[in-house]
């Protein structure tokens, strides 16, 4: 068992940088790879980014590619998401999670319990 834990959200302004954090503890060498998801009030939760965590391969989706950065400090059992370039639309709570590192959300066996981010314009 994998439990997960995200910190760092909040509020920035249209164009800000944030960083979230997702602490993993328990089970960790079981980890395959780390994801992160959003969800916003009325929409169905959506895929933002996976890294691999042996090998460090990254998977975005298109809406974030070129803004968002995932990372992880493998010795610190810890996962990175660096956002830069924020927009009103990223405004959501922000999850992590331990599974296949695809875009499924059913490959996702563990959850953090979420971060909120708000951006103002």
């Amino acid at each position: 068992q994998v439990q997960l834990a995200e910190s760092g959200g909040g509020l920035v302004q249209a164009g800000g940088s944030l960083r979230l954090s997702c602490a993993a503890s328990g089970r960790t060498a079981s980890i395959y790879a780390m994801g992160w998801f959003r969800q916003a009030p009325g929409k169905v939760r959506e895929f933002v980014a996976a890294i691999n965590w042996s090998g460090g391969r990254t998977y975005y989706a298109d809406s974030v590619k070129g803004r968002f950065t995932i990372s992880r400090d493998n010795a610190k059992n810890t996962g990175y998401l660096q956002m830069n370039s924020l927009k009103p639309e990223d405004m959501a709570v922000y999850y992590c999670a331990d599974g296949s590192g695809s875009s499924r959300l059913h490959e996702y066996d563990y959850w953090g319990q979420g971060t909120q981010v708000t951006v103002s314009s």
